[in-house]
């Protein structure tokens, strides 16, 4: 655990919001001072990711987060997760059910992700193959065009938030060289098991996000025996940080139910 960052701040009912893949806890920099005020909203770094230690040896994200869960004291916490993060929130209520009360999820189902529509299969193709060759600045922005979705360029974005996940991809990506080991553990058959979910789970998808990130989301939501899916207008990969104001809004409702 010493080899992982996170910030816990605010008190009462715990609150835990998981960042996306290649990004860091910096992606809920307009959530944690709102929600700090009611919940103890606590945001890690992923190992790899951010200000956490890379991995040496196999690892699960599922169970670092697990453990810092059970350091930290906290009871059936609410798991908010965009992309990555929303499957590492996934596979904790299956792995670890004790430790998670209510699931909220962005643009995925699971961390077992599978893409058909040829807008995303062609951005990820470019994705992958600017990292296989280690181009660091290509693979950045690569990667950050994912944010726009199908129907938009990156300049039709805010900035600031272009910047700030350009800024957070090239904190983790630099960390990373093509040729180092993958000791990431995927967690098995997710979509097979989330049927037995029986928390409430809620998707806050972007609308214009690709078919296939909002697909799987709903997918979850429309297996699991609680569950129910929202969009936010205008926005797509990242609905937290394109409109922070309505996805807040959401969250806190959700909240206040549970």
């Amino acid at each position: 655990m010493n080899d992982l960052f996170w910030r816990d701040t605010g008190t009462g009912r715990p609150l835990v919001l998981l960042h996306g893949g290649f990004v860091d806890h910096h992606m809920w920099d307009d959530q944690i001072p709102v929600l700090a005020s009611r919940y103890r909203v606590i945001t890690p770094d992923a190992r790899g990711h951010g200000r956490s230690a890379n991995a040496t040896e196999p690892f699960r994200f599922t169970d670092d987060l697990a453990a810092l869960l059970r350091r930290l004291g906290t009871g059936p916490a609410t798991l908010v997760g965009v992309s990555m993060g929303a499957g590492i929130a996934v596979d904790t209520a299956l792995e670890h059910p004790e430790l998670v009360g209510a699931v909220v999820v962005s643009g995925a189902g699971t961390n077992e992700p599978y893409f058909t529509d040829p807008w995303t299969t062609q951005a990820m193709a470019a994705w992958h193959s600017a990292m296989a060759a280690g181009d660091l600045d290509l693979s950045v922005e690569a990667f950050t065009l994912l944010a726009a979705g199908p129907h938009r360029t990156l300049g039709e974005l805010d900035p600031d938030v272009v910047n700030r996940l350009r800024r957070m991809a090239r904190g983790t990506m630099s960390k990373h060289t093509s040729d180092e080991p993958n000791w990431l553990v995927p967690v098995h058959d997710a979509w097979a098991r989330v049927a037995k979910i029986e928390i409430p789970v809620l998707a806050i998808n972007g609308a214009i996000d690709s078919p296939d990130h909002i697909g799987m989301a709903e997918r979850l939501t429309g297996t699991v025996a609680n569950g129910r899916a929202i969009s936010i207008d205008g926005t797509a990969h990242y609905p937290n940080m394109e409109r922070p104001d309505i996805f807040n809004e959401i969250l806190e409702d959700f909240l206040r139910t549970l």
